[in-house]
C-alpha cells in the first residue's frame, strides 16, 4: 500500500512541477478525488477499498485507504468531463458526486474532497486544494 502512495506522490510531484509529457498527463486531463476514512470517533481507518465510478463510461478508478485513513484517486477527465457524475464508494458505502469545475482553468489542480465518517459521506470542496497540498508536501 505504501508504493501505492508513493507512486501517486511521485506521479503528482512530477506534474505539479511542469515535467514534460504527453497532454493526457496535463492538468485539464485530471480529476482528484481525495479524502479521510475515519470511524464514529474520528479514528483512521485504514485498507479501506474506495472506488470512484465514471457513470457514462463505467470505468473505475481504484485506490485504498492509509494508515491515516486518507485515500487518493485520481482519475482521467479532460474539458468535455465537467458536470459529469461519479459515483463513489469506499467499502460498501457509495454516493454520486459531480466533476465541478471551469474547464477554461488549464492552471489549477481539479477535484473534490470527500470524508467518510462512520460510513456517511460529506463532500468538502473547499477543502480540497489544502488536503492536496498537505498531501503532496508529506
Amino acid at each position: 500500500m505504501l508504493s501505492k502512495s508513493a507512486g501517486i506522490l511521485l506521479f503528482l510531484l512530477a506534474l505539479s512541477f511542469g515535467a514534460p509529457g504527453s497532454a493526457e498527463h496535463e492538468t485539464y486531463y485530471r480529476y482528484t478525488v481525495l479524502g479521510y476514512v475515519q470511524d464514529a470517533r474520528g479514528r483512521p481507518n485504514a485498507g479501506v477499498a474506495v472506488a470512484l465510478v465514471r457513470e457514462k463510461t463505467g470505468f473505475s478508478y481504484l485506490a485504498q485507504s492509509d494508515a491515516s485513513g486518507l485515500y487518493v484517486v485520481v482519475a482521467r477527465l479532460g474539458d468535455e468531463s465537467a458536470g459529469e457524475k461519479l459515483r463513489l464508494r469506499a467499502g460498501a458505502q457509495e454516493v454520486q458526486i459531480t466533476a465541478r469545475f471551469d474547464p477554461a482553468d488549464h492552471l489549477r489542480e481539479r477535484g473534490t474532497r470527500v470524508d467518510w465518517v462512520d460510513g456517511k459521506p460529506s463532500e468538502q470542496p473547499a477543502a480540497f486544494a489544502a488536503t492536496l497540498q498537505r498531501f503532496l508536501a508529506d
